[in-house]
């Protein structure tokens, strides 16, 4: 068994490196440098991808009429948007402090790093910005909402989703009762995840 383990760790490790190998062509290639989650362009790189960048009227002007009708339903959605954002800080304050449940960390899931791009103009970082923080909300209030179902009601569906969550893993099978008793209200594999 610890022949197989320390296998895996080998194995993970050269496929660290080869990740990092890979992640420097990249880097290599599109002229940019990650330097503490801030984007840093290589000048030529910058002036070569501005050419690519429509002024905001050519951009307007070339956008169809069913994107331009669309704007004020797309952008009437950030008010709901706020309004969930607000919940869930009051409800990770309350709910999964009281249950012992880690809270979220919000900066897990902004990432603005689109509106950094050189070949956009203001209208599409605007755009950027917006599909940036409605995406992250709604992924960090999914992380909420498997956090609060991991701790009430950790089941497995007898019928196959989709998708499973990270916590998935911990849930007991539909019909074993068993499980399910040791899981509930169980806050342990949060912490174990942590590590």
């Amino acid at each position: 068994m610890r022949d197989k383990i320390r296998q895996l760790l080998i194995d993970i490790r050269n496929k660290k490196e080869e990740l990092k190998k890979e992640y420097s062509k990249i880097k290599e290639k599109y002229g940019f440098k990650l330097r503490w989650w801030k984007v840093i362009w290589n000048e030529e790189k910058k002036k070569e991808l501005k050419k690519y960048k429509k002024s905001i009227l050519s951009s307007i002007f070339t956008t169809g009429f069913r994107e331009i009708l669309s704007i004020p339903f797309i952008y009437a959605m950030i008010l709901p948007a706020f309004v969930l954002d607000i919940c869930l800080f009051i409800y990770q304050q309350t709910a999964l402090r009281l249950y012992g449940i880690p809270l979220v960390k919000r900066s897990d899931y902004i990432v603005f790093d689109r509106k950094k791009l050189p070949y956009l103009n203001f209208l599409q970082k605007i755009n950027c910005i917006y599909c940036s923080y409605f995406n992250w909300l709604m992924q960090y209030a999914v992380e909420v909402a498997w956090r609060t179902e991991k701790y009430w009601c950790p089941i497995k569906h007898a019928k196959k989703k989709y998708w499973e969550h990270n916590w998935e893993i911990y849930f007991a099978d539909y019909w074993d009762a068993q499980w399910f008793k040791k899981t509930f209200c169980n806050v342990k594999e949060f912490y174990k995840k942590e590590e």
